[in-house]
């Protein structure tokens, strides 16, 4: 018996002495305190005083006093100054290799009418290397004057050596000159595609140049590839931006509307060139190729041995040696276009005032067949490959219901969560089926900014109001995102998606479904905490908790303490990946 006290005590006190002597073997990098710290990781706000670094990776989270014994004599005391530090925001639906791309293209944002876009483009002709395209990005035919895209005749006027084409802010309508068709192989005779057109003359054949959907990807998809210098300045431009806006997690959700963008990929992974992680969704009609690509990626890291130059390379600073990511990015599912943008929205019941040009009982129409969508959910539901899909239009969340529910018929349940992109119109039917399936909606909340008055004059108040559901979605205890879609938000914003979340206010100064508006830090959430969900990697990112990835952003103010208006308005101050400051402001 007394043996047994003995050893005992022996085992305390040996423990005694252990605690210590492991405390001063983890000394932190960093120590943020001095301002509020919002983990994100409960249903409510929970503050912290202190947050310790270390390695990359979240030491500890909590009382400043407390985390005291993890300074050491070379850890760094990160004074706050009374700034807010949250985790890194999440893009969860973005398209970051195509804004890139439009950095080094003519921007047609805020052209006010056909001449000024004109203009712009002329300007932009001078800067186009030899066998170049010259392109424009961003117009919008509504605001414009003329109230309608440039005719082929008027790109002429730009050039009518080198092919012209410009896109919508949309992505989804655009226009191209008489080389543009040449080099692209379209004629008068050439039909148009399942799921898009190109705008015709009287004759239903001459090619007047505007051009929507699925047309216009084929032309796209044509463009001459950005390589070398080209190719690395659009990628590393592109994820220099996303970062200015807190961003530590960005999104390509499309890849392959270029035909050139694997090989940007591929060489941003081979250059080691990204300062935040990059998930990849892949276009549908380019998925096998990425497939392929990703998969000659991986033979090369599983055939080093552990400590050879190819290991090193592709897992560089991955704390969490999360497999899935490859200098920093990650195929992670394909992406899916069921429909179009706010005036080409498939609805089940026509709208309530068509779009300009638009006949009859109007009800927009679907991007690809049924099958197609059915094929995919059968090849991935089973797996962790995610499916996201574009939809407005509730005929469009009918398809994808439709998909679902065969998979899981012949499948199972199975944690898939498919995203449904936009999800701006939706049925509470098809909420409720969303729920049971474990579908993620994904909000382009800012998309209230230009076009929330056009909506409810389209759609009508009805269909308006209940646009964006998050407050049902909050109630129903069903997991939501908030994202931006740049290029089609014109910059990557997400402070400004938080804002149209909690106030979804016009430029009209309307205030669309009123009953929708959600708290300003469930809005925080859908950036950060339920973003990470979205994209499965819940167990590194998205919440300020030991053992994740110190991926943080620090705001100028705490958005839960300032009039609701002004959240939009807050700075991005400093962005951090994984303990590295990659972007702070005032140094750009």
């Amino acid at each position: 018996m007394r043996r047994g006290l003995i050893c005992t005590f022996l085992v305390l006190f040996l423990s005694l002495l252990a605690a210590p002597r492991a405390a001063r073997a983890q000394p932190a990098d960093a120590i943020y305190a001095g301002g509020p710290i919002l983990t994100m990781r409960s249903a409510s706000p929970e503050y912290a005083e202190a947050l310790a670094v270390k390695d990359g990776m979240i030491l500890a989270v909590g009382r400043k006093a407390d985390l005291a014994r993890h300074s050491g004599p070379t850890t760094r005391q990160v004074d706050l100054a009374g700034h807010t530090l949250l985790p890194g925001f999440i893009d969860t639906h973005g398209h970051m290799v195509y804004f890139g791309k439009n950095l080094v293209d003519a921007d047609l944002f805020g052209s006010k009418d056909i001449p000024e876009l004109v203009g712009r483009m002329m300007a932009q002709a001078d800067k186009v290397p030899a066998g170049g395209w010259i392109v424009g990005f961003g117009y919008q035919a509504k605001l414009m004057t003329e109230k309608r895209t440039p005719s082929r005749a008027e790109l002429d006027q730009i050039s009518t050596d080198i092919p012209v084409m410009i896109v919508d802010s949309s992505g989804h309508a655009g226009a191209g000159n008489s080389k543009l068709f040449e080099v692209a192989g379209i004629d008068a005779d050439s039909p148009d595609p399942a799921g898009g057109l190109f705008a015709r003359g009287p004759d239903s054949k001459t090619l007047l140049g505007p051009m929507e959907e699925t047309a216009l990807n084929a032309v796209r998809s044509q463009r001459p590839p950005f390589t070398g210098k080209l190719a690395a300045d659009a990628i590393t431009g592109a994820a220099k931006r996303w970062a200015s806006y807190g961003q530590t997690t960005a999104m390509e959700a499309g890849l392959g509307l270029g035909s050139d963008d694997i090989g940007i990929i591929l060489q941003a992974i081979e250059e080691n060139t990204l300062p935040i992680d990059l998930y990849i969704a892949a276009k549908d009609s380019t998925v096998d190729d990425a497939l392929a690509a990703a998969y000659r990626v991986g033979e090369a890291v599983e055939a080093a041995d552990g400590t050879g130059d190819v290991t090193k390379r592709l897992l560089a600073a991955r704390p969490d040696l999360d497999r899935r990511y490859v200098n920093r990015v990650r195929l992670g599912g394909v992406k899916f276009w069921l429909d179009g943008s706010l005036d080409t929205a498939w609805m089940n019941e026509p709208y309530a005032a068509n779009p300009p040009g638009k006949t009859g009982e109007y009800r927009a129409y679907r991007q690809i067949p049924d099958e197609v969508l059915e094929a995919a959910f059968d090849r991935f539901w089973p797996t962790d490959f995610q499916i996201h899909m574009h939809m407005n239009g509730d005929a469009a969340a009918d398809q994808a219901l439709k998909a679902i529910e065969k998979a899981v018929a012949k499948h199972g349940m199975h944690d898939h969560r498919p995203v449904f992109v936009h999800a701006s119109f939706l049925r509470d039917d098809q909420i409720a089926k969303m729920k049971k399936y474990g579908a993620v909606p994904s909000f382009l909340t800012s998309g209230l900014l230009p076009g929330g008055d056009a909506v409810v004059r389209m759609w009508g108040e009805d269909r308006a109001t209940q646009s964006m559901a998050t407050r049902t979605m909050l109630e129903e205890g069903i997991p939501f995102t908030f994202s931006h879609d740049a290029p089609v938000s014109p910059e990557p914003w997400i402070l400004t998606l938080v804002s149209c979340g909690v106030n979804r206010k016009t430029p009209s100064g309307r205030v669309i479904g009123p009953d929708q508006r959600i708290p300003p830090y469930a809005a925080l959430r859908a950036v950060t905490a339920m973003a990470a969900y979205e994209i499965k990697e819940e167990k590194s990112k998205g919440t300020l908790e030991p053992g994740k990835l110190a991926d943080l952003v620090i705001l100028d103010k705490n958005p839960l303490d300032v009039p609701s208006e002004t959240i939009g308005d807050i700075a991005v101050l400093e962005t951090i990946k994984e303990g590295k400051t990659i972007w702070r402001r005032g140094e750009d």
